[in-house]
């Protein structure tokens, strides 16, 4: 765990990996651990620590922690971008929907399946020998049985907002057990069973933790927040929303008033090595450089990302924002986002003999815009030079192929290469900055949603203010590297009713956490997702031709198929889901 120096002892080393076989779901080590051989308090916090591992074993072709490609590529925020279609063409067919075959091709998604339910093996093996532990030979006993429940409740959690039907895996069972666990139980009642898991954490944990990276009763709360407000918007088995259950919205406001956090008086500070585990940061994957290790405990899940014309990065040009998500950060006079009509023009479409971009006569965008997208003559990472390496403004040449994905580039998963948390691994580029998966900026977002879903939307304007107001104050990095400054933001003085107070959480939630990951996840929450990607699609495959066949169908393209090799294993116990 960063700055704390925890390390796996050796015995744990074959504990690490495990292979991508049927039996991973009740793996144990063979031959080097057993609840009989480990049962100590000693062996019992390593393997602890080697269960916070297990949530951030990332990789570029199973990833766990960034969601880059599950939900930024699947949205409207992103294109696949690299070398053409056919570069990583798995990603592809999730950009175009057309993955209808389960496992034809497709070697990401039940990776990650596999990869995720590794990290719940890892707790529950965990769990099973701590269990058995008596308490007087281990005073931390509850604390780590609470910090692997939530664990397994965060892996749990991921999987359900990709494939949906899940099994749920607790400790203690045989393989015999194990396999007879389906994946077939009524959306509320999986919700609640994961929901277990928050729920003791929560009551067992502390406010705090004084080693940075173990989870604490503020991220319980932070996540029980965000999975009773999933969990609120009650979806039939076409994945249809039906309802949306106040009880539960109630419980998102009570859960978020439990987190004690603040935001970063800089929104930039959230992307830059130097500021992981601040005060905005709830929960995150830890990650570390220089622990002597081959290339360090660095996540290499946005390997891909950098830009590709630099020789500052040099590969692979992946993940690069749409015309549409750089659209919306467009404002009006008033500093307020174009809510309906942000994107009847485009922004920065003329490319000098420089290879920069004019923006319009005229034009405002919102701060973010600097913070979340590289564009041609604008500095990159707040930089315009990087020591003696080179040049830092972004350039158009920086484009892998701009022919077929244009020439925005992404910046939040990057760091400059001059940095002390950089790691270059042939290509591939790693970093120890940590990736958050909740941030202050969701639990504000969160309450505020649940507010107007609830006809509170008066209580829920000075939330995303709150959120609006850091934003307007993000500004001096990108002027100090010598950007133009264009921004205009305002916060809102009302909101006249409930459906202008809906649209302006929707668009703040997306300027927020733009390619950060959970757009498509909110766009399935709110059931909007066939709507508003189809909408997006007419548009943008008149721009860019790689999407002309592309459609999203609904009630199959909110969530991935079951990997069919697991259906396979367990003789059709587990259900696929609809459409595939």
């Amino acid at each position: 765990m960063k700055r704390n120096k925890l390390y796996i002892i050796g015995v744990l080393v074959s504990f690490l990996f495990v292979s991508c076989d049927k039996d991973f779901l009740e793996y144990e080590p063979e031959g080097v651990l057993s609840n009989e051989n480990v049962a100590t308090a000693d062996n019992a916090e390593s393997l602890v620590v080697a269960a916070y591992a297990g949530i951030a074993n990332d990789e570029m072709i199973g990833p766990l922690t960034h969601q880059w490609v599950y939900g930024s590529v699947r949205s409207d925020d992103a294109y696949k971008g690299g070398g053409g279609r056919s570069d990583v063409d798995v990603v592809d067919r999730y950009e175009q929907y057309n993955l209808t075959i389960p496992d034809y091709g497709d070697w990401m998604a039940p990776r990650t399946w596999t990869n995720y339910y590794k990290a719940i093996s890892r707790a529950n093996f965990a769990l099973t020998v701590i269990n058995d532990i008596p308490d007087a030979e281990y005073a931390n006993k509850t604390l780590r049985q609470a910090e692997l429940r939530f664990l397994r409740g965060h892996s749990h959690f991921m999987l359900k907002l990709l494939f949906k039907k899940i099994p749920f895996i607790k400790e203690g069972l045989t393989q015999e057990e194990t396999s007879a666990v389906s994946n077939d139980v009524p959306n509320d009642e999986l919700w609640n069973t994961i929901a277990e898991d928050f729920i003791f954490a929560y009551n067992n944990l502390p406010q705090s933790q004084d080693e940075v990276g173990r989870a604490d009763r503020n991220a319980a709360a932070a996540y029980m927040a965000k999975l009773r407000l999933y969990q609120a918007y009650e979806q039939n088995d076409q994945h249809q929303v039906t309802a949306i259950n106040p009880a539960r919205l109630q419980e998102v406001i009570d859960y978020a008033d439990e987190v004690t956090a603040s935001l970063e008086a800089d929104y930039g500070n959230n992307f830059l090595d130097g500021f992981d585990n601040g005060p905005e940061s709830i929960w995150a994957a830890q990650f570390s450089i220089n622990d002597g290790t081959k290339v360090s405990r660095v996540s290499f899940v946005t390997g891909l990302n950098s830009p590709h014309g630099s020789a500052l990065y040099g590969c692979c040009g992946f993940h690069l924002a749409s015309q549409n998500m750089v659209n919306a950060f467009k404002t009006d006079a008033a500093g307020l986002p174009l809510l309906d009509n942000f994107n009847d023009t485009d922004i920065f479409t003329t490319v000098n003999e420089d290879g920069t971009v004019t923006p319009a006569v005229g034009l405002t965008v919102d701060p973010r815009l600097d913070h979340t997208v590289g564009i041609p003559g604008r500095p990159f990472k707040y930089r315009n030079t990087v020591n003696t390496t080179g040049d830092m403004v972004y350039n158009f040449s920086w484009a892998r192929d701009p022919g077929v994905y244009g020439y925005f580039g992404n910046m939040k998963e990057q760091q400059a290469p001059d940095c002390s948390c950089y790691v270059k691994e042939g290509p591939f580029v790693g970093t120890s900055k940590n990736v958050d998966f909740i941030r202050y900026a969701d639990i504000l977002l969160f309450k505020a949603e649940a507010l107007i879903q609830l006809d509170r939307w008066d209580e829920a304007l000075p939330l995303i203010n709150e959120v609006r107001a850091r934003a307007a104050a993000s500004t001096q990095r990108q002027i100090d590297a010598g950007a133009t400054d264009i921004y205009n933001i305002q916060e809102y003085s009302t909101f006249p009713d409930k459906d202008y107070a809906w649209k302006a959480l929707k668009f703040e939630r997306r300027l927020e956490f733009g390619m950060e990951g959970p757009r498509f996840f909110d766009l399935v929450r709110w059931g909007e997702a066939a709507e508003v990607l189809n909408a997006y699609l007419s548009e943008e495959k008149t721009k860019r031709d790689f999407l002309s066949s592309a459609v999203f169908t609904a009630g199959r393209d909110e969530y991935y198929p079951i990997p069919q090799r697991e259906i396979d294993f367990t003789g059709g116990l587990y259900k696929q889901n609809p459409g595939y």
